[in-house]
């Protein structure tokens, strides 16, 4: 998944709901992924506590640079000298300075930046001659240094190692930072210098990207209301105002919820089937949050728990399963999203008529590859009936084999991925803790996930341990091309912790920019279990994958070789960002490749030819159940997303429920992947209208792949062809303008039911 303050990959960000403004100094990254799917070009990742009454706070408005608020102006100090954000890092390829970052640094940074973006979009505005690109969009382009590098740092933070303090700062800044946008994107006068821009925009004998980045700054003035009444735009900047905060809370709950809803067991002879290494690591969790001598079993992102592979007591499976799916929705007096849920679609749709859309996802997908909501609907739809046919044969097999076993109860939801396991070890004879021992983590990094950068790209990964870290799990390393000379910073951060949001993402600290003279500085944030001390770390596969993908994302954003900023690396649709990751995910499981990481922890061996091929014919296994659980996920958001204000539903749980059975994906053993209750990429992260995403991605990617492989491989010249025509031009061209450039093309879905086995 991508996260950053851009367009963040695979991952989850935290996002405000104004529209994106391509003032990539302003605007947030795209999130890109949760788990195996998923952080997106928006704004103001903030979250907060918002316990305040909703819509009560006055709307912030600008005055000459000035933060104003009710009409009186708000006093913005002076940024003392010593701030780190004050000036850029002088670190290497600016760096943050994580050992000088402390909490009090971000707020005052904040105010001081918007203030001094404010006073550079003033004096834009305020011109006297005849806008320019130059003195117009360029000018656009260099503002916000301040801010930029201060909410890059601290959106990252805030969802990989966060506490209640930065908490605290997001539930305070939030209402100005979603205000701020809106401050830019509703001045008249800079929208009409912008405008001016663009209906002259052919005579001005613009390049390719400069064209581009001018169609973008239009485009979001306008989506963001710049035509609209001063009543209507108050109205706007209500709403975004109470989005902002609405969507913290929610992230803000999840966060939470994952800890509060975590199963606590007595009995270690109830965690029958699990390995010795996850029972120790439930021991562990268990002695952190004061359960000493019991264990605790977390939930993730996604409703599917990874340990019900594994747990042969139906009862805790049951209840590990119940735990997930049912989270979120005020059970036993906890934690309840459903209100909040309900109040952002309301405000959403209020949001789109009001700028002349007919719902929010007509809203969201005009400026993406899909372009509307039928698209992306038709794309989901078209693939039920199979699906659906590979689901029931999917089932016949594990009822098979739960009469083989002697279960006579019915296939629930809690039994899938246990039958699904027994049913993949007897048919291709893979047994997870078979295969585990051969996918060390670091293994995987440096053999798997470097080698094939460096067979695809002649890149290398160097580590450093001069750069200060904001954890100290966190690895830096730099990444260099094939003539040694340095691309960017690379940082990883791999284990799961309380402080950290579930899934996994690529963000940014800094974006490439040649006008801005900048290099990439990229994170990539997993989530792989935590080995108890003194054990080693070993991964699924499905963890490598992951590995893989969100690598991908880290290339988009490493190879980027833009001149201005706001199309820089992942800054592009959402539903084509998930397109380069999901190509870096087949090549893990090519032998060539495989076979350099896959090797024993201990004896160093290599896994042997006949467990790869198993693990290879296994990848394509329930890929139906996949593919289901996906499907029926991503038109649930649409669904929500095409309502007007006055269809939203009062019951959640009905209209979830009515929604799967009117498009046939309701089958109670397959839930959707995320139910509404905690479905964070819509809710709260940048994909409202948008999970639909990951497929279209998919197509793009498997049809790359396939077309890779039959032109000879992990080759450096395919690679450079990769690099040069999809990885590098961020949104400097139409993206099927980049992938026709690399395909030859357009795609098929032919290719894509090959990858998920469904042909």
């Amino acid at each position: 998944m991508l996260k950053s303050f851009r367009q963040t990959s695979c991952c989850l960000a935290r996002l405000a709901s104004v529209p994106k403004i391509s003032l990539r100094r302003l605007a947030g990254r795209p999130a890109l992924r949760f788990g195996r799917l998923i952080p997106f070009p928006l704004v103001a990742m903030v979250l907060f506590d918002a316990d305040s009454a909703l819509g009560q706070q006055p709307i912030p408005t600008t005055f000459n640079g000035a933060i104003v608020v009710n009409n009186e102006v708000k006093t913005v100090a002076e940024l003392s000298p010593d701030n780190p954000f004050a000036n850029a890092s002088t670190l290497p390829l600016r760096a943050p300075a994580f050992n000088v970052i402390r909490t009090e640094h971000y707020q005052p940074a904040f105010m001081a930046g918007m203030k001094q973006q404010l006073e550079e979009m003033d004096a834009i505005a305020s011109r006297s001659d005849a806008p320019s690109f130059e003195n117009t969009i360029v000018a656009i382009e260099k503002s916000g240094a301040m801010i930029n590098r201060s909410r890059q740092v601290f959106s990252n933070m805030t969802s990989a190692h966060t506490n209640k303090d930065l908490q605290n700062i997001q539930t305070e800044m939030a209402p100005l930072l979603a205000a701020h946008s809106d401050n830019i994107l509703l001045n008249q006068q800079l929208f009409e210098r912008v405008e001016k821009l663009y209906k002259s925009r052919d005579s001005r004998g613009l390049t390719g990207e400069q064209q581009e980045v001018l169609r973008r700054h239009y485009e979001d003035f306008v989506r963001a209301g710049a035509r609209l009444s001063e009543a209507d735009q108050n109205r706007i900047r209500s709403l975004n105002e109470q989005l902002s905060t609405l969507q913290t809370k929610f992230e803000d709950n999840l966060l939470a919820v994952t800890k509060e809803r975590s199963v606590v067991v007595d009995d270690v002879a109830l965690l029958d089937g699990m390995s010795e290494a996850d029972i120790a690591a439930a021991t562990e969790t268990a002695k952190e949050r004061g359960h000493e001598g019991k264990y605790v079993l977390e939930i993730t992102n996604t409703t599917r728990v990874p340990i019900l592979t594994s747990l042969n007591n139906r009862e805790l499976r049951e209840r590990v399963w119940k735990a997930s799916a049912h989270r979120a929705v005020g059970q036993d007096g906890g934690i309840d999203n459903r209100p909040l849920i309900l109040e952002i679609a309301l405000l959403r749709a209020e949001r789109a008529k009001l700028l002349g859309f007919a719902n929010h996802s007509a809203y969201k997908l005009q400026n993406q590859m899909a372009k509307t909501p039928a698209a992306a609907r038709k794309m989901l739809t078209d693939l039920v009936p199979g699906v659906v046919a590979r689901v029931q044969q999917e089932a016949t097999d594990l009822r098979t084999m739960m009469k083989e076993l002697g279960a006579d109860h019915e296939l629930a939801p809690w039994d899938w991925e246990y039958y699904a396991e027994k049913v993949r070890q007897t048919r291709f004879e893979v047994d997870e803790a078979a295969v585990k021992p051969y996918f060390e983590l670091d293994s995987v990094l440096t053999n798997g996930v470097f080698f094939t950068m460096n067979k695809l790209f002649g890149i290398t990964f160097r580590e450093r341990k001069d750069l200060p870290v904001y954890h100290p799990e966190v690895r830096v390393f730099d990444v260099l091309d094939g003539d040694g000379s340095q691309i960017g910073l690379f940082y990883i951060d791999f284990f799961k912790r309380d402080s950290k949001r579930g899934g996994a993402w690529m963000s940014s600290f800094v974006d490439q920019s040649s006008l801005l003279n900048e290099k990439p500085v990229i994170v990539n944030v997993l989530n792989n279990p935590r080995p108890a001390d003194g054990e080693p770390a070993l991964i699924s596969f499905d963890n490598v994958t992951t590995m893989f993908h969100e690598m991908g994302h880290a290339v988009h954003g490493l190879f980027s070789d833009v001149t201005y900023p706001s199309v820089s690396g992942t800054a592009t649709p959402r539903d084509f960002v998930e397109f380069p990751s999901t190509f870096e995910e087949d090549w893990c499981v090519q032998p060539a490749i495989l076979s350099n990481y896959a090797r024993h922890h201990k004896t160093g061996e290599p896994i042997p030819k006949e467990l790869l091929d198993k693990v290879i014919r296994a990848s394509k296994f329930n890929q139906g159940f996949d593919t289901l659980e996906y499907m029926a996920a991503a038109i649930l958001d649409l669904e929500w997303h095409t309502l007007t204000a006055d269809e939203i539903p009062e019951d959640i749980e009905a209209f979830e429920a009515a929604t799967l059975k009117k498009y046939g994906v309701d089958i109670s053993a397959v839930p959707p992947r995320y139910r509404t209750a905690y479905f964070a990429h819509i809710w709260g992260g940048g994909y409202s209208s948008s999970y639909y995403a990951y497929l279209w991605s998919e197509v793009l990617a498997a049809d790359a792949f396939a077309f890779m492989q039959s032109s000879g491989g992990a080759t450096i010249d395919n690679g450079a062809r990769f690099r040069s025509e999809v990885l590098s031009r961020g949104s400097s061209r139409d993206p099927m303008t980049s992938y026709q450039a690399f395909r030859g093309q357009e795609p098929t879905v032919d290719a894509l039911l090959i990858r998920r086995g469904l042909k």
